[in-house]
């Protein structure tokens, strides 16, 4: 068995007074493999943000500027979310959701959906260069 440590004893983390927190499920039920690396920050950002009821209200102008987004890449982002049921939005407020079970979005192999077209766009495109076809 290994013996964990604190490399940084000075500074191990405690819960603050305000609220907020990553629910582990984030990763366990594989959530984080379906969403974009933006859709990620964005959700980051909520949930550290978010009140006990997962809601916060922040502008599109300042998400963009906080995250570095161009309005199209926020948008894109929120789209992710609002997929895989991460959040739920009514323009300006935001609302962290619950995350109950395994997304819906997984295959019984346990590989995401997400994962599943990107690998197949891959292979499509080294079929069709093979072919002759265009990249």
């Amino acid at each position: 068995m290994t013996h964990k440590f604190p490399i940084c004893p000075d500074r191990i983390r405690s819960i603050p007074e305000q609220f907020s927190w990553v629910d582990h499920r984030l990763v366990r039920d594989h959530h984080i493999e379906l969403i974009s690396h933006e859709a990620a920050a964005l959700y980051l950002f909520l949930i550290t943000v978010a009140d006990c009821q997962g809601l916060s209200y922040y502008a599109e102008a300042s998400l963009c500027e906080r995250l570095a987004m161009d309005a199209a890449t926020l948008a894109s982002a929120r789209a992710c979310l609002l997929k895989y049921r991460l959040v739920a939005y009514k323009r300006p407020l935001y609302q962290v959701l619950a995350l109950d079970g395994a997304p819906q979005h997984l295959h019984a192999s346990g590989e995401s959906a997400a994962r599943t077209d990107i690998g197949t766009l891959a292979i499509n495109k080294i079929l069709a260069s093979l072919a002759g076809g265009a990249p």
